[in-house]
């Protein structure tokens, strides 16, 4: 079956090439090296930056591509394909958060840098007794005269090691219950005196992303670091922009799933078992039929998604089912193809097996696959 996403056009399809020719050439090499070091290079980012590989779908007036999300969604599948974990989408992530709610200084004095790869950026939301139950946040930012005075800790923050501009989110009225209270402060960390990072989190995949906890004790930041004209709409930003994040996740879900099944087919039409190649087997056949139909399946889901978001109709619901449905779906899918692999399935050598375990998280973050349940619930 040949088939190609709707919304792919001939610009699309060249900007495709040359973001597999950067891959190939700048991140494929040194993969290895920064699975081992738990971090990309430093220069990986203005690398990535030069090539015009960072904030595709932001403004050009504010040094962005001027693209849609189907730039970013071009860059995910071609990571997803080539099987390294970059954190280019938390870069797009805070972006997004600074172009919807930013003034006209933020915007022009954070977007060029992010979009040249001078600041890293990570969202900081996470901590250790709050992960999809977002109100549950302790991290406090207190008003003092022209400055916020910033008390606690973040944990899972991808791009931390190299972070130097962060989306937090904090408690700037810890009294307040529930969501309100919450705010996004964006912050250029660097120096700052009481910011601190913590060694990279030893994880189970997505070993070449630094993921860290952050820790601040007493920093001090400028009350114009603000993010939104006052406090208390750090949830609902949150909430609104929490469906780009998911759409695209599930976009790399897909997109490994895709990998997946193309790795394992070839592998069974080589691999002999009791006198003929593994391809021979029925079992073998009907598994790999099921994957290959899940894995068109979602293929279309997800470009209906994304249209849906150009066009503006994407909601809230909709991109819960995208998250729950085809993180769950890559699972189902990377999980037989180990099967299919055998013992060598489960020796990291072979990509489906590093594809197995890095995987596994996107049922996780953005919020856990059950909360996206309920998302959809409460929709009906």
């Amino acid at each position: 079956m040949t088939y190609e996403s709707p919304w792919m056009n001939d610009e699309l399809r060249m900007f495709r090439k040359t973001v597999r020719r950067f891959i190939q050439e700048e991140f494929s090499p040194h993969q290895a090296r920064w699975r081992q070091q738990h971090r990309p290079d430093a220069e990986a980012w203005t690398k990535a930056g030069a090539a015009g590989l960072l904030l595709t779908d932001i403004p050009e007036e504010y040094g962005g591509g001027g693209g849609t999300i189907a730039h970013e969604a071009v860059i995910a599948e071609e990571l997803a394909q080539s099987g390294i974990n970059f954190g280019s989408l938390n870069q797009s992530i805070v972006a997004h958060y600074i172009l919807a709610y930013g003034n006209d200084e933020q915007k022009k004095s954070w977007l060029p840098r992010m979009a040249r790869g001078e600041l890293v950026a990570a969202i900081a939301m996470t901590e250790a007794g709050a992960g999809s139950d977002l109100q549950g946040i302790k991290t406090t930012a207190v008003r003092d005269g022209s400055s916020y005075v910033i008390n606690g800790s973040k944990t899972f923050v991808t791009n931390g090691w190299h972070c130097s501009i962060l989306g937090l989110a904090v408690k700037t009225d810890p009294k307040a219950p529930g969501p309100r209270g919450i705010s996004l402060i964006i912050v250029e960390p660097k120096n700052l005196s009481g910011y601190s990072i913590g060694a990279p989190l030893e994880k189970v995949g997505m070993h070449e992303q630094d993921t860290c906890e952050i820790f601040f004790d007493g920093m001090r930041v400028p009350a114009s670091d603000l993010l939104g004209a006052s406090e208390g709409s750090g949830f609902s930003q949150m909430m609104t922009q929490l469906s780009y994040e998911r759409l695209l996740i599930a976009l790399a879900s897909v997109a490994t799933a895709e990998r997946a099944v193309l790795i394992t087919t070839k592998y069974v039409k080589k691999r002999m078992a009791f006198g003929a190649p593994l391809i021979e087997l029925q079992n073998t056949r009907f598994k790999l039929a099921e994957c290959k139909t899940e894995s068109c399946i979602g293929r279309v889901f997800i470009d209906n998604c994304i249209q849906d978001f150009i066009a503006g109709r994407l909601d809230a619901a909709a991109a819960a089912m995208a998250k729950y449905w085809l993180t769950d779906c890559e699972g189902r899918i990377l999980d037989q193809c180990v099967q299919l692999h055998g013992g060598y399935g489960y020796m990291t050598e072979y990509p489906v097996a590093r594809m197995w375990a890095d995987s596994r998280v996107r049922r996780i973050y953005a919020g856990a696959n059950e909360v996206m349940k309920e998302i959809i619930g409460c929709s009906l």
